[in-house]
């Protein structure tokens, strides 16, 4: 771990302060709770495993408790930040409280969602506390975008957490669950509390771990193809596959000769099919 000055991680009542002097109220329309418990960021660095050469992204930094721990640990540290207030105030705040660090780290002020390109070399790693109610979109971009992630470690809501690290059968298996999968091998990594928030949600919190795969799924299919398959699927996800595929096959026999041509029975329903099932399933569409 790379040493740094002592005592520059935020204490609730700077927080608190650095809050109240930028005037910002913690916004419910983008999700915001700030994680204001040293321990716990700490805890997430740890738990994401952030080597001394790892360049982290993080998404939605808000006033910098996160930042500050990965900087303690990391090489380099790139934060995306949509708020206009937290992303002006967030360099000086690394300034102030890491001034050994500060040229370690990077600010893009913009919506992850619409962000291509990140500032010096690839990331290898993203954590972030993500925003509740964009998390799976935000993961899935910049799984996508950045391949050079091989590790992602994020606190999301629990129910998020438990969906994306769910296998299939399970009830809470879905479309995050699938995506996600493509790309990762995804795991439930931990929970974490309410009273390390402010303000404290009204939910509970999980970590969960991304590793990229090493081989990406066989498949002669492109992503899009396979992930309108598992769009489709579960639209409907009370109904067979071959009910539920049939507007993307074209009719309810075409979904059906694609299932079996895939070896997939057309009375199964999407919880209980691998990504690599679905994967199967687009590569014999219709033509």
């Amino acid at each position: 771990m790379s040493t740094t000055e002592p005592d520059a991680l935020l204490t609730p009542a700077d927080i608190r302060e650095l809050a109240a002097a930028l005037g910002v109220r913690p916004t419910k329309q983008r999700g915001q709770n700030f994680v204001i418990d040293a321990n716990t960021v700490r805890r997430i660095v740890r738990t994401a495993e952030v080597r001394p050469d790892d360049v982290v992204v993080e998404v939605g930094p808000g006033l910098g408790s996160l930042t500050l721990a990965l900087l303690e640990a990391a090489d380099r540290v790139v934060a995306v930040e949509i708020d206009d207030v937290l992303a002006s105030a967030l360099p000086s705040t690394i300034a102030a409280r890491m001034p050994s660090r500060a040229d370690r780290f990077a600010l893009v002020h913009s919506d992850a969602m619409l962000v291509k390109d990140l500032p010096g070399p690839p990331p290898t790693a993203l954590v972030a506390n993500l925003p509740y109610n964009v998390a799976v979109p935000v993961l899935l971009h910049m799984l996508d975008r950045f391949p050079s992630i091989e590790r992602t470690l994020v606190m999301v809501q629990a129910e998020v957490a438990d969906r994306l690290a769910a296998k299939p059968g399970n009830k809470v298996y879905g479309v995050p669950s699938v995506k996600a999968n493509w790309y990762a091998e995804v795991k439930r990594a931990g929970s974490i509390g309410r009273n390390v928030f402010w303000p404290a949600p009204n939910v509970d919190s999980g970590l969960v771990s991304l590793v990229r795969r090493t081989s990406p799924v066989e498949t002669t299919a492109a992503k899009a193809e396979v992930f309108a398959v598992v769009d489709a699927a579960f639209a409907q996800r009370r109904k067979t596959l071959r009910a539920a595929l049939s507007g993307w096959a074209g009719s309810p026999a075409a979904a059906e000769a694609a299932l079996v041509a895939a070896g997939v029975s057309p009375q199964a329903r999407g919880e209980g099919l691998t990504v690599e099932e679905f994967a199967r399933i687009a590569e014999n569409r219709p033509s």
